[in-house]
């Protein structure tokens, strides 16, 4: 008969186990994940130094119309290139950008399509109201679960003097190598899947560890101040990993929502629960009625910042005759500010709007657990991310020299797994790695490798126990 102390024995011999092998699998990973999650999250402060020249301008009294400040950009794009979006900052220092890309097969004809409707525009009384809007197909508003980053060139513009700051091809952008960096260390999509293992088994690792530090009769929950040698670091890795445990749960959760495979298993479990953001009907299109000019950028500028008042602007023009305006919100560090816009290209009539309290609770989750992962939300995030990153840090080294200082007294680099111990695994146990295994397909793949590697381990300790009897 066991005894609840022999079962709590063999139950923490495993998490130990557990632990360990987590920790083995992903320490690697993860300190190439914070080393670059530190560098990305000071990404303000470098590009302030970087592009001060083309994204800061002096604020003056009144503004151009936007159809200079785009008319501007165009004659300064290089050829062969048709403008994609335009995004118009809500502060006042903050330049215009202009966003430019190849010209797609076929785009040709659907320009010359449209003109014949802009041509009307002349009439309007800007010198860029007679230029067709670019035909571009209207650029997916990017995901919470990360965007294919495009390729093209971006012309800055102050708006204020409608001159032309400068300009620079898209992906030049520190931010974009930064986080190209972090995500799959410059290399293709394929690679995502180190940062993806990493924050998979470093969920487990957080779990597992929890369970481990969970205060027990006698058991110290803050570190002895006198301790020395592995056991005041095995105390004071337990302590950071501890305090640390509801932002790693939420850096991890947040990381994974826009990888590849497990952010696969997240955005289908979010579409079966109905908690997909809302989105613009396919098929929407602008009427024109007889004789009637298309809008110009300052008039659907205008009344984006009616429906949203200060809030940073992307805009992406229609599409041919019958394309509508498609604007939301730049800055994801403004949350609430969060918008979907379609307009009609004539009458200006709103054909779709999504604001913030249209927004699933998963949509809101993510509106604020992404831009907070990525730091957007300001200095106080910044400091918060930089402390949680040296905090893994010394968690990550903390644990390898415990583990060299065990190995130096002659311990195994594994922890003894006490006989029977899988069957000691309480039921929740079970089913929060079920869970975790469906939710994390690497995961799922890697801890059945670690199943077999056990398995051989278990059956050489078996074929080993009568040689080592007859002896």
């Amino acid at each position: 008969m066991k005894t609840p102390a022999f079962v709590l024995a063999q139950r923490r011999s495993l998490f130990w186990r557990i632990h360990l092998w987590a920790a083995l699998i992903a320490s690697p990973f993860a300190l190439v994940a914070v080393l670059t999650g530190l560098l990305y999250v000071f990404t303000p402060q470098i590009e302030g130094m970087l592009y001060e020249h083309l994204d800061t301008v002096r604020p003056m009294a009144a503004r151009r119309p936007l159809d200079e400040v785009v008319q501007a950009a165009r004659e300064a794009a290089p050829g062969g290139l048709e403008l994609r979006s335009v995004n118009v900052p809500a502060l006042a220092e903050r330049s215009v950008q202009v966003f430019f890309s190849p010209r797609k097969p076929g785009a040709a004809a659907a320009v010359s399509a449209h003109a014949e409707h802009t041509g009307h525009a002349q009439h309007a009384g800007t010198a860029a109201a007679a230029q067709p809007v670019a035909a571009t197909p209207a650029a997916p508003e990017p995901s919470q679960f990360g965007e294919r980053l495009p390729r093209g060139v971006v012309v800055y513009v102050n708006p204020y003097t409608a001159e032309v700051l400068g300009s620079h091809a898209e992906m030049e952008r520190f931010n974009l190598w930064a986080r190209r960096l972090h995500s799959s260390l410059l290399q293709g999509d394929g690679w995502r899947w180190m940062i993806e293992l990493a924050a998979s088994w470093m969920m487990v690792m957080l779990l597992t560890g929890v369970y481990l530090w969970w205060p027990r009769r006698r058991a110290r929950v803050l570190p002895d101040a006198q301790a020395r040698g592995r056991g005041a670091w095995k105390q004071w890795h337990a302590f950071m990993g501890v305090a640390l445990s509801v932002m790693s749960l939420a850096i991890l959760t947040t990381g994974l929502t826009w990888s590849r495979h497990a952010g696969d298993q997240i955005r289908f479990a979010r579409d079966f629960l109905g908690q997909a953001s809302p989105s613009a009907p396919r098929g929407l299109q602008s009427v024109a009625a007889h004789g009637q000019p298309a809008l110009d950028w300052q008039s659907v500028l205008a009344i984006a910042q009616r429906q949203a008042p200060h809030v940073a602007t992307q805009m992406m023009p229609p599409r041919g005759a019958a394309g509508v305006w498609r604007l939301n919100n730049l800055d994801r560090g403004q949350a609430l500010g969060r918008f979907n816009l379609v307009l009609d290209a004539y009458s200006g009539k709103t054909l779709f709007f999504a604001g913030w309290q249209e927004q699933t609770a998963f949509g809101k989750a993510t509106a604020i657990g992404i831009p907070f992962h990525r730091g957007e939300f300001g200095w106080w995030n910044q400091a918060l991310l930089f402390l949680f990153g040296t905090g893994v840090l010394f968690s990550v080294v903390s644990g390898w020299v415990m583990l060299l200082k065990r190995r130096r007294h002659g311990a195994a680099l594994l922890p003894r797994l006490m006989a029977g111990a899988w069957t000691s695994m309480p039921l929740a146990g079970w089913a929060v790695g079920g869970v975790l295994c469906v939710a994390l397909p690497l995961l799922a793949a890697s801890a059945a490798v670690v199943v077999l590697v056990e398995a051989l381990i278990d059956w050489r300790r078996r074929a080993a126990a009568p040689l080592l009897a007859r002896s």
